[in-house]
């Protein structure tokens, strides 16, 4: 029998993980277009966090020729030649008008399909609409490779289920979804993620149904946000904290604990996009799902608008007023500011006037100026502030004294409702 020999295609948030986990029991070629990104992973380092150095250099080795188990990254196109499993984990995101940009998946296609063997098998795990795979991926294949779908190679789909930044959930401990082209690829898909997923795996019973299971997840996450959003929206009209509302609400055994806040990051605010650009295709407008996401969308520019609202009532100049930002990432603890809605907040701020100074800890200087042309703090500014905004809750802000960097009649804006005491403003 071939010993299973495995790529994994692309190298981030999603793909190593997955490539570490594999690597314990298999040989892995891990294969990324950045040359800088693969320099970093053969030191032994991870800037994304998600692995971390010790877990890392456990499996790094310095030849692609794996005799048993371990982890090879490059960004060499033959050193991938002889796998026989080729796992694909390349972002989808949206465009300015939020269509699905599936250029990475087409892209990583061509780079599989041009070392495609008879009998090879192609794992997709980058989230996309239902039909992608077989109808948008495969074709790639097929040209690039000469070779015949079903007959020659084969394909599967397993949606990532990746939480970044989170050390509880990690990938081998989150029940798997697998797919196949036929039933007997299912199969073998199914047979090697339980391998390594100590959670488990569910065979799903076709490819379309994988993707479709996926894309509603988050899609489902984004509608239950949008909706207390909207509440906090009400209640801050009705002058009546949403979060003691929700605590309120949350006694009762099947009250969905969902908070308000910013929603963006490489999942949720993009996935259901790409389930109304299928929807539409088919001559349905999705109207709940593109609330949901107008709703989320909005959340940067009403959050601005609130904090100058309460700047106003405390009779702070708007003009050239000095706002400190706290955390642009797209979530807690973590250095992935991918579609991050506090972008959003900043610019509506700038909008008014106003000098944003931001910081954040977790963030790369590098990629946010080149990201997002903001300049940001590796440290907390020494001066005092017209107003503070808590957009992210990084664990480094819970223990700051925000008052001490305001000025007299400053105000907080707490975005997350960390604070436990009473501030100016909360969402």
């Amino acid at each position: 029998m071939t010993q299973s020999k495995i790529a994994i295609i692309g190298l981030g948030y999603v793909g190593l993980p997955l490539a570490r986990l594999f690597a314990t029991k298999y040989p892995v070629i891990g294969f990324d277009i950045n040359e800088i990104r693969i320099s970093e992973l053969n030191n032994g380092t991870d800037s994304t966090l998600e692995v971390s150095d010790q877990e890392l250099q456990n499996v790094l080795v310095s030849t692609p020729q794996i005799e048993s188990n371990g982890l090879f990254c490059t960004n060499q196109l033959d050193a991938i030649s002889d796998c026989n499993y080729y796992i694909v984990t390349v972002p989808t995101p949206v465009d300015s008008t939020n269509r699905p940009i599936l250029t990475p998946l087409y892209k990583a296609s061509e780079t599989v399909g041009k070392v495609l063997k008879k009998g090879d098998v192609v794992v997709y795990e980058s989230t996309v609409y239902p039909g992608v795979t077989e109808e948008e991926c495969v074709p790639v294949l097929e040209r690039a490779s000469g070779l015949k779908f079903n007959q020659d190679f084969y394909v599967g789909y397993s949606p990532e289920r990746i939480n970044p930044g989170d050390k509880e959930h990690t990938v081998e401990k989150i029940l798997k979804v697998t797919s196949g082209s036929t039933p007997e690829i299912g199969k073998k898909v199914d047979q090697l993620y339980s391998s390594v997923i100590t959670a488990g795996t569910y065979l799903a019973s076709t490819i379309k149904v994988a993707e479709a299971a996926k894309v509603i997840e988050n899609s489902q996450r984004d509608i239950n946000i949008a909706f207390v959003n909207e509440l906090a929206k009400i209640f801050n009209l009705m002058d009546i904290d949403t979060q003691a509302v929700l605590e309120a609400a949350g006694t009762k055994w099947n009250f969905l604990p969902f908070k308000p806040g910013l929603v963006g990051g490489h999942c949720i605010g993009v996935d259901p996009y790409y389930l109304a650009q299928k929807a539409q295709a088919y001559g349905y407008h999705p109207e709940i799902i593109l609330a949901g996401r107008r709703m989320n969308d909005g959340m940067g520019k009403y959050v601005a608008s609130e904090i100058i609202k309460l700047m106003v009532q405390r009779e702070i100049k708007i003009k050239n007023a000095k706002i400190l930002v706290l955390g642009i990432t797209f979530k807690e603890n973590c250095p992935d500011v991918r579609n991050t809605k506090a972008v959003d907040v900043i610019k509506n701020l700038k909008e008014y006037g106003t000098e944003v100074t931001l910081y954040d800890p977790w963030a790369s200087q590098k990629e946010v100026r080149e990201e997002f042309d903001l300049d940001m703090c590796s440290t907390m500014p020494n001066e005092l502030f017209d107003a503070i905004v808590l957009a992210v809750a990084h664990k480094e802000y819970q223990n700051l004294n925000l008052r001490s960097s305001l000025k007299p009649n400053g105000i907080i804006y707490d975005v997350k409702g960390i604070i436990k005491e009473p501030v100016e403003g909360r969402l």
